[in-house]
């Protein structure tokens, strides 16, 4: 979450700036964080440790929370829903194998699909 989190904010921050002419004060309000954060993100001083950008099934989400974002009426749990369907198509392409093995070295990445296989499930709380 660490890495994909601040990778999805990256691309939506370049993508309302870069195709959608916004401004960074803009693309601050739009995302709910700082504009220092934005400049960040466009600099790629941050949101860049995974590369989720080269990621082809991420660009039609991304697009579409984005749209969300824009009309600014959406229910909450649509928009979690498609942050959610992002963070698991990067699971499935291994970019965050990395960060895992980091954590845990003598983790055999080749026998692990932890990411493939993680369910969520609801709390009963």
């Amino acid at each position: 979450m660490k890495s994909v989190v601040p990778a999805v904010r990256a691309l939506m921050a370049h993508e309302l700036l870069e195709r959608h002419g916004l401004k960074q004060g803009q693309v601050a309000e739009i995302l709910s964080i700082s504009q220092s954060a934005v400049s960040k993100y466009s600099n790629k001083v941050r949101g860049y440790v995974v590369e989720i950008d080269k990621v082809e099934n991420v660009h039609p989400l991304i697009d579409d929370m984005i749209t969300m974002l824009l009309s600014r009426e959406y229910a909450r749990a649509e928009f979690v829903d498609l942050f959610c369907k992002v963070c698991k198509v990067v699971r499935k392409t291994g970019l965050v194998c990395q960060f895992c093995n980091k954590a845990e070295p003598n983790l055999k990445i080749e026998d692990c699909s932890f990411c493939l296989e993680v369910k969520f499930q609801k709390s009963k709380e």
